[in-house]
């Protein structure tokens, strides 16, 4: 198993709004997460920075990035754009973080 991690951000405004979108998110998209070979996914708000930390454990790179392609990540992020930070395709502006330290 991999584990990754990546940070995004929210607009200030629209912390409750986002919490909402993922509660729970789409059944359709976490059957798909699941289908790619996510596990144990999890987002956490830092709300004085508007930022998200996310982790997530995969199978493998080339099925987790194979996520972006599927039809119903592309209305998922055309659903969150007015929440955050997006790139051209919709997807969250996103930086991967280095792992640094991990204790089993």
């Amino acid at each position: 198993m991999l584990r990754k991690a990546f940070v995004m951000q929210v607009h200030a405004h629209c912390h409750d709004e986002y919490l909402r979108r993922h509660s729970p998110i789409w059944p359709e998209l976490e059957q798909t997460l699941k289908a790619h070979g996510a596990h144990n996914y999890a987002i956490w708000l830092d709300a004085e920075r508007n930022l998200l930390f996310a982790s997530v454990e995969i199978e493998s790179e080339a099925r987790w990035e194979a996520v972006a392609n599927t039809e119903v990540c592309q209305r998922w992020w055309a659903s969150m754009k007015d929440l955050m930070p997006s790139n051209a395709n919709n997807s969250p502006i996103s930086q991967v973080l280095k792992p640094m330290f991990f204790m089993p």
